[in-house]
C-alpha cells in the first residue's frame, strides 16, 4: 500500500486525505497513518495546498 501511495505521490496525484482513501478504499484515519509511517521512514512529503496533493519535498 505505501508503495502505491508514493507513486501517486510522486505523480503529485494523491489529492486530498479523502481522495486518497478513496482511490485506495481505505478509511482516511488508515491514510493520515500511512502517510505519517512514510515521513517516519524519511520520506520528506507535505500536503500542498495549492495542488491539493501531497508532493515530494
Amino acid at each position: 500500500m505505501k508503495i502505491r501511495i508514493l507513486r501517486l505521490i510522486t505523480r503529485k496525484s494523491t489529492g486530498s486525505p479523502e481522495e486518497l482513501a478513496m482511490m485506495l478504499d481505505i478509511s482516511i484515519r488508515t491514510a493520515k497513518r500511512l502517510i505519517h509511517e512514510l515521513r517516519e521512514e524519511g520520506y520528506i512529503i507535505r500536503y500542498s495546498r495549492i495542488s491539493r496533493s501531497y508532493i515530494p519535498a
